[in-house]
């Protein structure tokens, strides 16, 4: 008799999330057991949809905060996904505790349950701006010194330190993943969500952050999504560090034209000035994906084609 395969089963933290939800779905649609832990602190159910309804699907509103809580929905998990973070960059220049709290001692608290429960691998949303303010471009995953110009940045990279530590410590397997700027569905920040918002409040203006000079990569969600199954089947490394971005970008200037067209092109744009749009704000990324390819991925779309399906769903979803 063939021998059956082990039941896989996950957790994904911040599962309720944009890219979370896209995840939970993916994992659910190959037979894999889900349990989601989630605060709803900008992640919605809704996201979820019909994948609430899975028979595999198990979901438990908690903060990673409180490990006594959230412990038990690690136990018999074959793997982990660690998604759940602060969603704005810019409110770590207001409250850099924030960070911390949701970074480093969240990621503390999931590999604290990780190592009880000796579940084999995680894998982390890291991001591009770890890199700071990189001199090579395309920026491959060797590039250093990692200099983050930004608390989230900081926090990210302590994360990616203390998933390094116990892979080497404890006998972890482990990705960690440094995101261009994600795009796509039920998106509650970033630029195309920001001037879908500032146009709702009015149609006659929409203020640009920086002077529209920024140009970086952004990737749809999906792609995002491929590109974390793909190291998951197919990386073989104990530690793993992949890029995940297009191999194109598109400037600040060029999405806000693109946001005033979609809604009928009667806005003024307004540049607030300098070649940064906040405190921490990275001007020029674009990611070296030569890792990830070589595990056979490739993303579907374009940064400009992601930035349009965005702006599409994202109108749909604000009724605008």
């Amino acid at each position: 008799m063939p021998t059956e395969k082990p039941l896989r089963r996950a957790v994904v933290t911040g599962g309720a999330g944009a890219i979370g939800s896209v995840l939970v779905r993916a994992l659910l649609g190959q037979g894999v057991q889900v349990t989601v832990v989630d605060n709803l602190s900008s992640g919605r159910l809704s996201n979820l949809g019909e994948a609430s309804a899975d028979p595999g699907f198990r979901f438990l509103q908690a903060d990673l905060l409180d490990p006594a809580r959230i412990g038990p929905a690690f136990r018999g998990a074959s793997e982990v996904w660690h998604l759940a973070a602060n969603a704005d960059i810019r409110r770590g220049s207001v409250d850099p505790r924030m960070d911390f709290d949701q970074g480093v001692r969240a990621t503390l608290h999931v590999l604290e349950a990780v190592r009880a429960e000796k579940i084999p691998w995680i894998g982390f949303s890291s991001s591009s701006v770890v890199y700071g303010l990189p001199t090579v471009f395309p920026t491959p995953e060797s590039y250093g010194p990692l200099l983050p110009q930004s608390q989230y940045g900081a926090n990210k990279l302590a994360s990616e330190a203390l998933i390094s530590a116990f892979v080497h410590s404890y006998g972890l397997r482990a990705a960690l993943f440094r995101f261009a700027n994600i795009v796509g569905p039920a998106m509650s920040h970033g630029i195309v969500y920001d001037l879908l918002r500032k146009l709702e409040k009015d149609a006659s203006r929409l203020e640009v952050l920086g002077d529209g000079r920024q140009v970086k990569s952004y990737l749809a969600t999906e792609d995002c999504v491929a590109g974390l199954l793909a190291a998951r089947e197919r990386g073989e490394q104990p530690l793993g560090v992949y890029n995940l971005g297009s191999s194109d970008q598109i400037s600040a200037g060029e999405i806000a034209q693109k946001v005033v067209a979609a809604l009928g092109g009667r806005a003024r744009i307004e540049f607030t000035g300098g070649e940064r749009g906040w405190v921490g704000d990275v001007p020029r990324q674009l990611l070296a994906t030569d890792r990830a390819r070589a595990l056979g991925w490739k993303p579907q779309y374009t940064s400009a084609q992601a930035v349009d399906r965005s702006i599409t769903a994202l109108r749909g979803e604000l009724g605008l």
